[in-house]
């Protein structure tokens, strides 16, 4: 069955974040970002109908000179966002950055953004970083944020944070997962496994209980292990190789990696290519680098962008591909992301369009209709067979 996909402009909205809050709302973050540009960053809040239609329901729009919401993760159950907002530029070179804020999207009818909290990660200094990640644990206990070269762990309730922040020296900080007892960081030379110690539970609950919190008190996540690249042959000697992001499922870690070919003789680019690795495993997806990544909520898809405007689904089983739209958008996309029952594929990018994509219920193994067909075809030739020899 073929997946049917229906693209929606949204003038003056370049898109640059989403999550979604239940099946059919989906929060977007957007706009012209910090430049004056005169078009507004925005918090959007969109129905998507089961014929993958869009309706606009509210709209949070920011102050004067913020940036756009450049990350954002959400909580089906409560309801509420986290996303990375830079404040203006005059609060970041007096070194109060607000940038990871918390919303809850509430309402029946009628929905509104209220904000219910805010907290500065990223260390005074460098007006032009961001908090590039945003990163909820499947038990929404934490939140991890993170910037060019700056992690912190955060209790999701109370957006305090709960461990020393990870700074990393080598590298840039692209994408982070959360398990039950670990923290896999994906940095542009590697990826960084950390250990999380059991009393951060505790700690969170007793964070929310103080005002004040002494960095110094907290515990220092402990490095156990660090993945570097693995050796792929298709990969020629020369290349630049890159981590860019990663995502777990269960007991399966996933990582994509961008790679750049030395360029040839009198070529004006070098080619670029990109892999999606299943450890221990990898393909090759496309000839251009990815540029988002998303891993649907059932564990049976990968979907992902890339440099040439192009949207791809893959079997998350066998990495075998499922479905391609080429030129899904107008510029590279920039946001990617299923709905919690992994039936719908939302994507978003800076041409101020979205494209919704309706998952047939085939795509990453067969539906248990057709399975239950083929075996009672085959229960009835063995029966024919045998009522033959009779």
């Amino acid at each position: 069955m073929r997946a049917q996909h229906t693209t929606h402009s949204l003038p003056a909205f370049p898109i640059y974040s989403c999550a979604f809050i239940s099946d059919d709302l989906l929060v977007a973050g957007g706009g012209g970002g910090a430049s004056r540009s005169g078009i507004k960053n925005k918090l959007r809040l969109f129905r998507i109908s089961v014929k993958r239609q869009l309706e606009s329901l509210a709209e949070f729009e920011l102050d004067k000179d913020e940036d756009a919401p450049m990350s954002m993760t959400g909580h089906i159950e409560s309801r509420t966002i986290v996303c990375g907002i830079n404040s203006a530029v005059a609060k970041l070179e007096k070194g109060e950055n607000e940038n990871c804020r918390k919303f809850l999207i509430d309402g029946d009818d009628v929905f509104r953004f209220t904000l219910l909290g805010t907290r500065g990660t990223i260390s005074p200094g460098n007006t032009e970083d961001y908090q590039r990640l945003s990163v909820l644990s499947n038990d929404a206990e934490f939140v991890a944020v993170g910037s060019e070269r700056e992690l912190t762990l955060l209790s999701y309730e109370s957006l305090s944070p709960v461990a020393q922040p990870i700074l990393v020296s080598k590298g840039e900080i692209y994408d982070a997962t959360l398990s039950a007892t670990h923290l896999i960081l994906a940095t542009s030379v590697n990826l960084l496994v950390y250990a999380l110690p059991a009393t951060l539970r505790s700690r969170g609950k007793d964070n929310q209980k103080n005002a004040i919190i002494d960095s110094l008190s907290l515990p220092e996540l402990r490095l156990i292990k660090t993945l570097d690249v693995p050796t792929i042959p298709s990969i020629p000697v020369g290349a630049a190789v890159t981590f860019r992001y990663i995502q777990s499922d269960v007991d399966l870690l996933y990582s994509v990696i961008n790679v750049t070919l030395p360029r040839a003789p009198k070529a004006k680019t070098a080619k670029k290519q990109a892999y999606i690795l299943k450890w221990r495993g990898s393909r090759k997806i496309s000839e251009g680098s990815l540029t988002c990544f998303d891993v649907s909520p059932d564990g049976k898809l990968l979907a992902f962008g890339v440099s040439d405007y192009s949207l791809g689904i893959l079997d998350a089983n066998s990495l075998a591909p499922l479905l391609s739209i080429l030129k899904a958008h107008e510029f590279p996309i920039t946001a990617l992301r299923f709905n919690p029952s992994s039936k719908l594929l939302v994507s978003g990018g800076v041409d101020s369009s979205m494209r919704i994509v309706a998952i047939p219920e085939s795509f990453g193994g067969l539906s248990w209709s057709v399975t239950i067909l083929i075996m009672l075809a085959i229960l009835g030739v063995v029966l024919a067979v045998m009522m033959s020899r009779a």
